[in-house]
């Protein structure tokens, strides 16, 4: 089987960037000049996957008018002389086919899954949360492709957390297949430290087999009425196997503030047009008095 579609979820309310995100979007707000979800689309594209299924929410249609062309500026741009950028707005439409399906309630990641069911046959797809943005950008969901393709299984990507952090993620318990890929056993969703039967965190990459969308249809929401993706996981452990892919690489949570800021240091300082000028700034508010 071969993944052709990648789902992004892209309903939330964005409540750490506000007040920006009252009018913005939290997925439009630039990590430099390009859009946070404009990474996952293009690490879906650069995977070999054509289509691109973007679940948002009412409210969001900058999302959907961000990929779309707008020949008039394109024009209007290559009149001026600003034919870089007329091409850059040009290509930004082309990268996928993109679809969008509206999530009327956020009920937790589980239910934005099941919002893509509609728009899938039965096939594997791809999950890529865009709030986790992973460097080098076009790694992770390769590898995970890879392992679905030898075991053609769901496969998750995962990352060693410290302690004080295993409580805010979905922690896997493990049989180790060879170094860094796992046959999960179960999913336990934000537990206690003391509680966790590894340190071993689901992070925003994932491949599935259609089957998840069974599985989650069968979890029970939680306290605050949420369906979990991870407890969806551990439903589909009891009758199909699933593996865990421990990733390299940095994380960047650019669904937080720091965490965007983080991001847009370290991509600005492998960018040939800004990084001089950034690691100069950087070292002059290390070391503010010459010697």
């Amino acid at each position: 089987m071969k993944v052709n579609t990648a789902v992004i979820p892209a309903a939330g309310l964005g409540t750490r960037f506000l007040p920006v995100t009252k009018s913005v979007p939290k997925e439009l707000i630039p990590v430099i000049d390009k859009a946070g979800i404009q990474y996952a689309v293009e690490e879906a594209a650069a995977a070999g996957i054509e289509n691109i299924v973007i679940i948002t929410s009412k409210g969001k249609d900058a999302i959907a008018d961000y990929f779309n062309r707008d020949e008039e500026l394109e024009d209007l741009l290559y009149e001026r002389g600003h034919v870089y950028y007329s091409n850059r707005i040009k290509d930004i439409s082309s990268i996928a086919n993109i679809s969008y399906v509206i999530q009327d309630e956020q009920l937790g990641l589980g239910h934005a899954v099941m919002c893509a069911a509609n728009s899938l046959s039965k096939e594997p797809f791809a999950v890529i949360l865009p709030d986790d943005l992973i460097i080098p950008t076009t790694s992770v969901l390769n590898k995970l492709l890879n392992v679905f393709k030898e075991y053609q299984s769901s496969v998750i990507a995962v990352q060693s957390l410290k302690r004080e952090n295993i409580n805010q993620y979905g922690i896997i318990e493990t049989e180790t297949i060879n170094q860094g890929l796992f046959k999960v056993l179960n999913a336990v969703e934000k537990p206690a430290p003391d509680d966790a039967p590894s340190n071993l965190g689901i992070v925003g990459r994932y491949v599935f087999t259609p089957e998840i969308f069974e599985s989650i249809s069968k979890v029970t929401p939680g306290s605050i009425g949420e369906i979990q993706l991870t407890d969806g996981i551990s439903n589909l452990i009891q009758y199909q196997s699933v593996y865990a892919l421990e990733i390299t690489g940095t994380r960047h949570d650019i669904g937080t503030p720091l965490g965007l800021l983080k991001a847009s240091i370290s991509i600005g300082l492998e960018r040939e047009d800004i990084a001089k000028e950034l690691l100069d700034y950087i070292t002059e508010l290390t070391n503010p008095y010459p010697k």
